[in-house]
């Protein structure tokens, strides 16, 4: 759709005639400073401006003419009042003392009073805008599997804050995929990014309720089959999912996230501690692509259209100046604040989510982080569940075994037929993984599914599978480091039933055994030097994992040990058969130290019978911040809580028992290898995560006990009778998972 005349192209869009005098009135030329010239409008817990005096200030007045808030007016004439209560009666006082014309806010509830709105009529594929409840416009650009007069089709939204709407293609979208699959998608722009209007805020309430917009208007479209959309999408758009779903629109047929959070402070401040890696840098990201599109911020793409003469992608920059920033927001809320927290947490609201779910995700998500599993008993509101986790990196929530599921899952519950994946599909996959992988070869696995001769068979069979499936060894069962698990196993439910906790105890001379120290014995202990620096930052040495190798069969990984006197490392003895564990898990630490406080990492890995050591999963916890949340920890799931009230420095001189949680991970350890627990410094055993702001900012002592009085163990989540069929993988090949020479 091209934007040039704004008028005839609101029309195009097929807009009813009050919203399209609203979308006009919303694009006022900026430099107005009275009242009467401003564009004034409410929204739901806002109200926004366009049309102020750069340089200036508005005041906004509630109907008893008490000031709400002054917010000073951004370069381009906008301005954003976040957290207002809902009401009418609301005015904007401007630069010279005269008021606006009154105006409502809505308040929060996500069916809006007037539907009509979803009567909007998208381009039956291509670029455009549709327009959410409060009359922003947000950009998408609709890319259809085929002519338009050969649907309807089935149709999925992706959602996110990344270049979706980009009409030379969605930018860290997986569209080209769902096409390939015989799906409609409509790729749309979160709020205050790219084209779309509006000021971005990571996932505010009303980047969800836009959500709920879109899902309702594309619904409606001619060429959307039984008038009901899915969502799909990794990452910033599988997290979106979760957002949206839980508003509960009446048109949303199912939800498959892939690759996922289950709650940000894991992935922000791990163990208390700020993550300056990935996620710090990823925030980083955010506030550079929701500023203005410009040469040298904002999206890109969003700049060649206004260069091409796309009028309102130009107006819709307005609001971009009154982004929240984001990093900002990340150093003020280092603490645990719940009405901060829960709203950005999908473990406390997916509860909410009525409809079918299709999760995957990874224990080593080098972006992520391994904590996703969390999600799985917390899906309440929907008996239409399934899960695959594995071992794995960012990228491995598209492996063939879990492209299979999915897509009888969205066959089954969005487009509703019988899954047939169309031979042109299936001979692409080599070229997929190639692409988005780098590894050769790669072929889509047989599916049961797919034999079946009818939908209502198919469905039957897919209901009948286990809710939880977990992928063994991934990188083991073809060619090393391809993306094919060696075994799987299905369960009911997560965690695992019957699971129990397996305490293996720290002692002397670097042993880990299934005894506690015997009461009277002399206890002893292991001092290392806490040295931040003792090894790189991170275990990869490629570029990134977009360009770089990070998600191919031979990742350039740089996984060091820890030179000798920089960790407490302690080793069981052979096991005497396979150890399944599958959980998260946690290492209980006695600590002295010689500073108040300390940043510690535990990395759990299997010591092969070869000589070879693989990485497993990692735990981290500040020392001040080793409080745990009694509600919600159990024995192998601890919860740190946090809170800025619960952080106390470490005694002076006696030791201190510190709960160091784990991250998930499902992991056989064969007979004959070896558990091993190190802990030391953060640093070194993550690919893009890195800690820069660590305590101390010196080298220290830190001394672990493990007297009889003063226990430390590593504990365990054991599922009994889960065995490797398989033999021992060759070293390296499992994805996410690095190897190393043992001793070394």
């Amino acid at each position: 759709m091209s934007c040039v005349g704004r008028g005839r192209n609101l029309k195009r869009v097929g807009l009813p005639a009050v919203l399209v005098a609203l979308a006009i009135a919303v694009m006022l030329p900026a430099g107005a400073s009275a009242a009467n010239g401003l564009g004034v409008h409410g929204s739901v817990n806002q109200v926004y401006v366009t049309g102020a005096q750069p340089g200036t200030s508005l005041r906004l007045i509630d109907r008893t003419g008490k000031r709400v808030s002054t917010r000073p007016v951004g370069t381009l004439g906008g301005v954003v009042f976040r957290d207002v209560p809902g009401g009418k009666g609301y005015r904007v006082r401007a630069a010279d003392g005269s008021l606006s014309v009154r105006v409502g806010v809505m308040r929060d509830h996500a069916a809006p009073k007037n539907t009509s709105i979803y009567n909007q009529t998208l381009p039956a594929g291509g670029y455009g805008y549709m327009y959410t409840r409060d009359g922003t416009s947000l950009a998408l650009d609709v890319r259809l599997p085929g002519p338009p007069e050969n649907g309807p089709y089935p149709t999925l939204v992706e959602y996110s804050g990344y270049g979706y709407a980009n009409p030379a293609g969605a930018e860290s979208g997986i569209s080209p995929i769902l096409n390939l699959l015989g799906y409609a998608v409509v790729d749309v722009n979160m709020r205050g990014t790219g084209c779309s209007g509006g000021a971005f805020d990571y996932f505010e309430r009303l980047q969800s309720l836009d959500g709920y917009d879109v899902v309702e208007t594309s619904a409606r479209q001619p060429w959307v089959l039984h008038h009901k959309v899915g969502m799909a999408g990794i990452s910033y758009g599988g997290l979106s999912q979760l957002f949206v779903g839980a508003t509960t629109p009446p048109d949303l047929a199912a939800i498959t996230p892939l690759s996922v959070i289950d709650d940000s402070a894991t992935t922000l401040y791990p163990g208390g501690f700020l993550n300056t890696g990935f996620a710090l840098e990823w925030a980083e990201d955010r506030v550079h692509d929701s500023k203005p599109a410009s040469p040298t911020e904002g999206q890109g793409w969003a700049y060649k259209r206004i260069q091409d003469g796309d009028q309102i992608c130009k107006a819709n920059q307005t609001l971009h100046t009154a982004a929240a920033d984001l990093v900002t927001k990340v150093h003020h809320n280092r603490f645990f604040r719940p009405n901060v927290a829960n709203p950005l947490s999908p473990a406390t609201f997916v509860n909410r989510i009525n409809v079918p779910v299709f999760l995957a995700c990874q224990f080593e998500d080098e972006q992520t982080g391994g904590h996703c599993p969390n999600l799985a008993d917390r899906f309440t509101n929907t008996r239409r569940k399934w899960f695959t986790f594995t071992n794995g990196l960012h990228i491995d929530s598209i492996d063939p075994e879990t492209i299979n599921r999915w897509f009888d899952f969205l066959e089954l519950y969005v487009a509703g037929r019988r899954p047939q994946l169309s031979p042109l599909a299936a001979a692409s996959a080599p070229l997929i993984y190639q692409i988005a992988m780098g590894v050769t070869g790669v072929t889509l696995p047989h599916d049961p599914i797919q034999d079946q001769p009818t939908f209502e068979g198919a469905r039957a069979a897919f209901e009948a599978l286990p809710s939880v499936r977990i992928l063994f060894d991934n990188g083991a069962g073809g060619m090393p480091g391809a993306p094919v698990p060696g075994f799987e196993r299905d369960f009911s439910r997560f965690p695992i039933p019957g699971t129990r906790p397996q305490s293996l105890f720290f002692g002397s001379n670097g042993t880990l055994t299934g005894k506690p120290p015997k009461k009277g014995r002399k206890g002893g202990s292991d001092t290392f030097t806490w040295n931040k620096g003792a090894r790189p930052a991170n275990d990869f040495a490629g570029t990134n994992t977009a360009e770089g190798d990070l998600w191919t069969a031979n990742p350039s990984y740089d996984w060091r040990q820890p030179p000798a006197g920089t960790a407490a490392s302690y080793v069981t003895p052979p096991l005497s058969a396979d150890a399944g564990i599958i959980g998260a898990g946690a290492v209980h630490a006695w600590i002295r130290a010689s500073v108040p406080d300390v940043d510690l990492q535990v990395t759990v890995s299997e010591v092969r019978p070869d000589g070879k050591e693989t990485y497993v999963q990692s735990g981290y916890l500040r020392a001040s911040m080793r409080k745990l949340d009694p509600r919600k920890s159990s024995l192998l799931e601890p919860v740190l809580s946090l809170r800025g009230d619960d952080v106390a420095k470490l005694p002076k001189g006696r030791f201190t028992k510190l709960i160091i949680p784990l991250y998930y991970q499902g992991h056989v350890y064969r007979a004959g290898s070896r558990i091993r627990v190190t802990v030391a410094a953060p640093s070194g055993d993550q690919p893009v995560w890195s800690f820069a702001e660590t305590v101390p900012t010196h080298l220290a002592n830190v001394t672990v006990s493990f007297s009889h009085k003063h226990a430390s163990r590593l504990i365990l989540p054991l599922v009994p009778g889960v065995t490797a069929p398989t033999p021992l993988p060759p070293c390296p090949a499992l994805r996410g998972e690095p190897c190393r020479n043992f001793g070394q």
